[in-house]
């Protein structure tokens, strides 16, 4: 199985690992995080349908599924699976307004068709 990240969700990586880098001085956990990051995007695509159902209004959201990154629990990876691509939408932490953003990104989504 493949996988493609949007960029919105490779945005979402250089976010969390810069703010690792940079707002908390620990290069060991931003390394670890990015590592973390691929791992668990591996683990999605040996199982992909294990994820939690994310439920949104659109229909172009509608199979979104999430997977917390391991040893990040609080942030987890949006994806959608289909025949055999994983599209990684997000990454996004707990404390974000999840639905919202997934939401907007959604919108920017229909609208590029």
């Amino acid at each position: 199985m493949k996988h493609v990240i949007r960029s919105a969700a490779r945005d979402d990586i250089v976010r969390q690992f810069r703010y690792y880098l940079l707002d908390q001085d620990a290069p060991q956990v931003a390394t670890r995080f990015r590592q973390a990051v691929q791992k668990t995007i591996n683990d999605i695509l040996h199982m992909p349908n294990a994820g939690t159902p994310k439920i949104l209004s659109s229909d172009a959201l509608a199979d979104l599924r999430s997977w917390p990154i391991r040893g990040f629990e609080n942030i987890r990876i949006y994806y959608l699976a289909k025949e055999d691509l994983v599209r990684v939408v997000r990454i996004l932490h707990g404390k974000r307004d999840v639905s919202r953003i997934l939401e907007e990104e959604q919108v920017e989504n229909e609208s590029s068709h």
